[in-house]
């Protein structure tokens, strides 16, 4: 697993209004900050990832989220 700070290449900003925790976008430009650990990782992940506390995982296009309620929807955009 990659383990690379999305915001030295990325700039970003939080969606608004923040969405329904039961209605959470996803795409090529939407990441999700978990607010336990403070690590960003892309809503459509490729590649195996996961934050450090475990709360966002997944790999092949499928983000598991383990409790919408500790993330932030952000809009990314290349530095």
């Amino acid at each position: 697993m990659h383990k690379i700070d999305l915001r030295k290449i990325y700039s970003f900003k939080p969606v608004e209004p923040p969405p329904a925790h039961d209605a959470l976008p996803s795409g090529g430009d939407i990441y999700y900050e978990c607010l336990e650990c403070a690590t960003i990782v892309v809503s459509v992940p490729h590649l195996p990832t996961a934050c450090g506390c475990g709360n966002l995982k997944g790999q092949g296009g499928q983000l598991e989220i383990g409790d919408p309620a500790r993330l932030r929807v952000m809009r990314g955009k290349l530095k």
